[in-house]
């Protein structure tokens, strides 16, 4: 690894079959774009095909060939999840790179179709059930496949409380956010130690997180809340401390491609306060390496989700 690794860093993907989350909008949209440019086959799944239909169109327009498939995905649904994969499973026969990019932030208490928490739903169970239902398309890929995990630096100050995970007895907006992006590391852990254990060495899963990078991910509290003094707040913060999407984008991308990368890992910007800067290996919160948290996550996921591993 260099210390100014790029999207032109990217190698060679012809050849390779890339799921990605959220892939019409800001770090799913930059990672696809880089992606498809170096020869991927991506699939977009996104939650809105209308706006899907529109970043695919603007992705060709920067990369004329790109190969692009775009699907319907609402995270927010176990069931649209299950339709997800049973369609990819019979449309496509490899499968390389899941990339669990999609998410929500800082929302007034909403809840799934099947009653959790919006934030827990979307940004950790409904990746949960996605990557338990695409796992077998990995395993079953040859050569190294790759599950990344998009969480967030502020899943240092997150806490698992199992005793009221969907925050219906109290819900602060900002502990849900950071409790799901927790989460998202102790699931990407977990997902290693048992593919390790199950002797699957071609099976990577790796987190990776943005920094502060300016995308649309700011915005959709303030504008839930109807709130238009924050939706301004939000937006001038952007613009006077984050980063491009495109360089928040980077951490996915070397966690989805570079030679180095090694399962159970965490790769985000290495400059200021790893909040910007180009990425590189980073140190999650002790929290997130808690085995006996992670495994209760995971006996609650699948009990939440119905959806089991089988390793």
């Amino acid at each position: 690894m260099t210390n100014d690794w790029t999207a032109e860093s990217v190698p060679d993907c012809t050849g390779k079959t890339v799921v990605v989350t959220g892939a019409n909008s800001g770090l799913g949209y930059e990672a696809t774009k880089a992606l498809a440019a170096n020869g991927a086959h991506i699939v977009m799944a996104v939650r809105s095909p209308d706006r899907g239909r529109d970043a695919a169109r603007d992705v060709l327009g920067e990369v004329p060939d790109a190969d692009l498939t775009l699907a319907k995905l609402d995270l927010s649904d176990l069931d649209s999840v299950e339709r997800f994969a049973d369609w990819f499973e019979a449309a496509h026969d490899e499968l390389h790179v899941l990339v669990n990019n999609a998410g929500l932030m800082a929302l007034p208490r909403r809840e799934t179709e099947q009653g959790f928490e919006m934030q827990f739903g979307v940004n950790h169970l409904g990746h949960f059930a996605l990557t338990g239902h695409l796992l077998s398309a990995l395993r079953e890929t040859d050569g190294q496949t790759r599950v990344v995990t998009q969480s967030s630096g502020l899943h240092e100050n997150g806490e698992m409380d199992f005793s009221d995970p969907m925050g219906e007895a109290s819900y602060d907006k900002w502990e849900a956010y950071a409790q799901s992006k927790l989460a998202n590391l102790l699931f990407a852990y977990e997902l290693q130690r048992r593919l390790e254990l199950a002797g699957e060495e071609d099976v990577l899963s790796v987190g990776c997180h943005p920094g502060y990078a300016a995308t649309n991910l700011q915005r959709r509290g303030p504008e839930m809340e109807g709130s238009l003094l924050r939706r301004v707040g939000m937006s001038l913060a952007n613009r006077a401390f984050a980063q491009s999407a495109e360089m928040g984008a980077l951490p996915t991308l070397y966690a989805a491609t570079a030679a180095d990368v090694e399962g159970g890992s965490y790769y985000g910007p290495t400059g200021f306060q790893h909040m910007r800067g180009y990425p590189g290996e980073n140190e999650s919160s002790e929290a997130s390496h808690d085995e006996a948290d992670a495994h209760r996550l995971w006996e609650l996921s699948e009990h939440l989700t119905g959806v089991t591993y089988g390793i």
